[in-house]
């Protein structure tokens, strides 16, 4: 150590460290997340005022231990839009601010929390982050990109999360629903999940390489979402930093390679089998969650379906689909924690995941919803908790979610949820004093609520929203909002079927919510790639946060912003109200807050400015 044909060498410094550790009693044990869970007891803290929940002793311990300041509780103006945001990804409006701050009662943020996770809404703001998880798109990717058929299954996880349905069930659903014993329809809907990947059209492919990546891309997927690990690096060889041999990736490829599918399809083909169809009847019985617009009688849609004859798996070399090496058998990564049954399938895969002996599961979903109300996961690194990854910054509270989640809450997501946002760890102000940013600059152990950017559909729908352009209506087919013109023309080379033009939608189709927006692989939409939106290629499950000049420019100028603007700023000014309660509503109404004096004054100046320029050219229009 290190092997000779490294050419790297230990300093004498390194070799009396590992000597003093060694005489130390250093102990030799497994990676951290590799661990089992084991709950840890509440910490010990002096300010035991400052919290709320159990969340909030464990953040206090760090916050004492480094010697930083604890802030106070931010004001109630800003908390309701901090968490309609949050919970189902659309502003307060005015009313219902004022509703809150009138509401003296003790327990009147608690009620504001339930009414939002009871809200429709809800299930809306967890389906978008669900969607770059499973990387859903409209269309299949490869070439030409033609249609597909894949929004029943939106409609699905939707209805998932509104209704609550327990994190393990909701899992074991997607993974494999098809193979529960007497599985209900609901449950095959639901593995539309491992069909998301991208299928290609083209001709002249060879269709077993295409299958195999589609195989490929449904193991990486599980991989990353249910475990954190960077499973496709063993795919060419055995991973070169964490304990995942070549064989174990093929032994856990094996769950999905018997699938009675197609490497290459049908040109035109909006549902590729195997395949699911759902009669309008089918919906009035029972599966009313599939919004199924009045025009058909009947929806077809991927799903998962074993295939009759087992498939073998073969080691590829390399990960080539035509260089067989040697057979294996469907296994899990022993590191983490072996699968003990033999010829297991997708369904004992799911039941493996969510063994309690397993170390990961719990550990990596508490984490991403943890990352969804701080921007950033106790473990930051949510896509590899492996030993290229970030150690977590708080591993007794990581546990402790992970723990509770798992036993005391049964896997109830809205009960987690509700955890968080009663804490006072995330009701703090995003202000902070001097010391706390001199000690802590990047925030590092939450002395402060972090200040975060909305996603790219939060953006939009904030101004469809605010502007009141917003057609609040749930699930159904994908829309096609405006989006500048000739934009798919420059992409498509003389294919692309029913998406070879972009035919924008019509009347309330315009302003649904971002979620149901129409995403086009090789041409996803502008103006939410600009703001960071994942390209729905592959599994994300943290998408990058940038600030360019682009989105400044998308926000004074994009038309369907420019048309919210002059939507919201007519009704507003056709009131039969001063300038200044003019001005005064209109603020609140975008940014959720009053005005301060010196605000307003400028917004005051403004508006006579642009005035008296509009009126100097109406006059030499007149002259003219």
């Amino acid at each position: 150590m290190p092997p000779p044909e490294s050419n790297l060498a230990l300093s004498e410094y390194d070799k009396e460290v590992l000597k003093k550790w060694i005489l130390q009693g250093a102990k030799w044990k497994k990676h951290w997340s590799f661990i089992k869970p084991e709950i840890p007891e509440i910490p010990e803290i002096i300010n035991t005022q400052w919290t709320s929940n159990e969340i909030d002793f464990f953040i206090a311990k760090n916050i004492e231990k480094n010697n930083l300041e604890f802030s106070k509780l931010e004001s109630k103006e800003i908390l309701i839009r901090r968490l309609y945001f949050d919970i189902i990804g659309l502003p307060p409006t005015v009313e219902e601010i004022d509703n809150f701050l009138n509401d003296q009662s003790p327990d009147s943020y608690e009620n504001l929390v339930n009414r939002l996770l009871d809200s429709k809404n809800y299930g809306e703001r967890m389906a978008s982050i669900w969607m770059d998880i499973a990387r859903y798109g409209d269309s299949h990717g490869y070439q030409d990109d033609t249609e597909r058929t894949m929004w029943p299954w939106r409609d699905w996880v939707i209805h998932a999360y509104n209704s609550n349905i327990p994190y393990d069930e909701f899992i074991t659903w997607q993974l494999a629903g098809d193979l529960i014993p007497n599985a209900t329809k609901e449950q095959i809907i639901a593995t539309g999940f491992n069909r998301n990947h991208k299928i290609t059209q083209e001709g002249g492919v060879i269709p077993e390489e295409y299958r195999v990546e589609y195989v490929a891309d449904r193991a990486i997927t599980t991989s990353k979402l249910m475990m954190g690990l960077t499973m496709e690096c063993a795919r060419c060889h055995s991973h070169k930093y964490d304990n995942i041999t070549h064989d174990e990736f093929y032994g856990f490829y094996s769950f999905f390679n018997n699938i009675d599918e197609e490497g290459l399809i049908q040109y035109g083909d909006y549902a590729p089998k195997p395949r699911l169809t759902i009669s309008k009847s089918e919906i009035n019985k029972g599966l009313d969650f599939i919004k199924l617009p009045d025009s058909l009688d009947k929806v077809t849609f991927m799903v998962m379906k074993e295939s009759e004859n087992l498939r073998k798996t073969y080691v590829l070399n390399r990960g080539l689909y035509n260089l067989k090496l040697n057979e294996v058998k469907s296994m899990t990564p022993s590191a983490v924690m072996p699968l003990k049954k033999a010829n297991a399938n997708r369904l004992d895969l799911a039941q493996w995941f969510f063994d309690e002996e397993n170390p990961l599961t719990s550990r990596v979903v508490v984490n991403r919803i943890w990352q969804q109300f701080f921007g950033v996961g106790i473990v930051a690194t949510p896509d590899d908790f492996g030993s290229q990854g970030n150690r977590p910054i708080n591993p007794e509270l990581l546990d402790w979610l992970a723990v509770t989640y798992m036993k005391s809450d049964q896997w109830d997501t809205k009960k987690l949820i509700k955890r968080i946002v009663m804490s006072s760890t995330y009701k703090q102000t995003s202000r902070t004093s001097d010391l706390n940013y001199s000690l802590d600059p990047e925030n590092v152990y939450l002395s402060r609520y972090p200040r975060q950017k909305l996603s790219a559909e939060m953006i939009r729908d904030n101004i469809l929203k605010s502007s009141g352009l917003l057609v609040n209506k749930l699930g159904g087919p994908s829309v096609k909002p405006l989006q500048p013109e000739g934009l798919w023309d420059e992409v498509t080379g003389g294919g692309g079927g029913s998406l070879a033009k972009y035919v924008m939608s019509t009347g309330d189709n315009l302003y649904r919510r971002s979620l149901y927006t129409f995403w086009k692989r090789t041409v996803p939409p502008p103006a939410m790639m600009i703001f960071d939106a994942a390209s729905r290629d592959n599994c994300e499950v943290q998408r990058q946060n940038t600030s360019t000049p682009l989105q400044s420019l998308t926000l004074m100028n994009n038309p369907e912003f420019q048309k919210a603007a002059l939507h919201l700023s007519s009704n507003v000014y056709k009131m039969d109200i001063d300038i200044y309660e003019k001005i005064t509503k209109l603020y609140r109404t975008i940014t959720g807050r009053s005005p301060n004096k010196n605000e307003l004054s400028k917004l005051k100046n403004y508006f006579n400015d642009e005035n008296s320029i509009n009126n100097e050219s109406v006059a030499f229009d007149k002259l003219c």
